[in-house]
């Protein structure tokens, strides 16, 4: 008979036991227990895996230049209007024609806008001496003008319904050749697939590769990205007053002063109502709220302890639906000093968000305006991916559908996954080509 000594194996299984405790509850391991806010099962969207990413053009980046003329055939000033991000796109446009008619680029005239709180003109955003260097080759730049130039205004010419390569060829030309100093203001929806690559390449090459903020502006973002508790997501959330009016949405549950705000907004510009307003809205053209903007967040596994820093300017409204779940919320005025911000205009605060949030772990903007567009395709062009806008669209058309919870949210997931996968909005097609995993 063989016996067995009762005491080892019991000392081995409660060794083994406490050890598998140990595991399974320890907060390191896999099969800890998941945040209360992602969904059973699934990582965060950046875990997605990318089908599609966008990079630089290979015909910019790589391709051969054609040779700068000799002699130019006069002068281009581009006149720029509204927020820094508009003005920066509208100039990119201007080096873009400038090429094309073979001119020389004189520095860029920000106009300055009541409404945009500002003053600041090109040299107090942008390094000129590093954007001239960036572009020789691809055109010539002059910091002044010749004296017998200098002493006359630039000719103006309306380029308001001019697009493409043979619009500014036919009409804007004549006017080049005859007074030889001019201004533009290029039209908002140009036509830049119809540009010859040489132009195209300025263009490109003015808006991502030369474009620098001034050292003391650089150094204060630097400051501000290093007072950020990292990693971190940086968040273009969209919810003014003056956005909500113009989007002519109307949104029940705001509190009396959102309310307030808005309607002194809207002037003649009045909601939509009835199935107008149903249509309108399930188009995607409703801004988000800060509220809808956490559950979608949350609908994308994104845990509720992440740090967040706000890229938003002044008059965000209802701002505690998103903090009262997103409790790490931070901004640029919470992070700088009092002086230092109060100093600041409307260009340089864009500046600064701009500057973080091409630098940040994570990029998730809840519009597709000009700062998105513009800080998709840098994020892009220094190779870093984790961007995402969220779908407005998808939105309004699942809670029309009666969708809500856990159901909302599993749809809300596999629209965002695929357009995360896709890298749908990550750059633009003027610049940038898609290589696919």
């Amino acid at each position: 008979m063989i016996t067995v000594s009762v005491k080892p194996l019991f000392t081995a299984i409660f060794t083994l036991s406490l050890f598998l405790a140990i595991v399974l509850l320890s907060p390191s391991s896999p099969f800890s227990s998941v945040p209360s806010n992602k969904q059973a099962g699934k990582s965060d969207i950046w875990g997605v895996k990318r089908l599609v990413d966008w990079r630089p053009c290979k015909w910019w980046i790589h391709g051969p230049r054609i040779a700068l003329l000799a002699e130019s055939n006069g002068y281009i000033r581009v006149d720029c209007y509204g927020g820094l991000n508009q003005m920066r796109r509208d100039f990119c446009d201007g080096v873009g024609i400038a090429r094309l008619l073979n001119a020389t680029l004189v520095l860029p005239k920000f106009e300055a806008a009541a409404y945009w709180n500002e003053s600041s003109g090109f040299a107090d955003v942008f390094d000129v001496d590093y954007f001239i260097q960036q572009m020789d080759g691809f055109i010539k730049v002059v910091k002044e003008l010749p004296p017998e130039v200098a002493l006359k205004e630039p000719f103006h010419v309306d380029c308001s319904k001019r697009k493409g390569q043979f619009d500014y060829i036919e009409s804007v030309l004549p006017s080049l050749l005859k007074y030889q100093y001019i201004s533009i203001t290029p039209a908002m929806s140009q036509r830049r697939d119809r540009y010859p690559l040489n132009a195209k390449a300025a263009l490109c090459q003015a808006c991502y590769g030369s474009l620098r903020l001034t050292r003391t502006l650089e150094q204060k973002a630097a400051e501000l990205l290093e007072a950020i508790p990292k990693p971190f997501l940086s968040l273009h959330l969209r919810f003014e007053p003056d956005m909500v009016a113009y989007s002519q949405c109307e949104y029940p549950g705001l509190s009396p002063a959102s309310k307030e705000a808005i309607e002194a907004a809207r002037g003649d510009r009045k909601p939509w109502t009835g199935e107008l307003a149903r249509t309108w809205r399930n188009r995607g053209k409703c801004p988000l709220t800060p509220n809808e903007t956490a559950f979608i967040f949350q609908a994308l596994s994104i845990p509720t302890n992440t740090n967040i820093y706000l890229a938003a300017g002044d008059g965000l409204m209802e701002i505690e639906g998103l903090k009262s779940i997103y409790t790490n919320v931070v901004t640029k005025s919470a992070l700088l000093s009092g002086e230092d911000f109060l100093n600041m205009h409307g260009n340089t605060k864009a500046a600064l968000d701009y500057f973080v949030s091409i630098n940040s772990d994570f990029y998730v903007a809840t519009f597709f305006g000009n700062m998105d567009k513009m800080v998709a395709a840098m994020r892009a062009y220094k190779g870093l991916h984790n961007t995402l806008f969220l779908s407005r669209r998808a939105y309004a058309e699942l809670t029309s559908k009666g969708l809500d919870g856990k159901e909302l949210m599993q749809a809300l997931w596999l629209a965002h996954k695929e357009d995360y996968a896709m890298g749908r909005g990550s750059a633009l097609p003027d610049c940038f080509c898609d290589f696919k995993s």
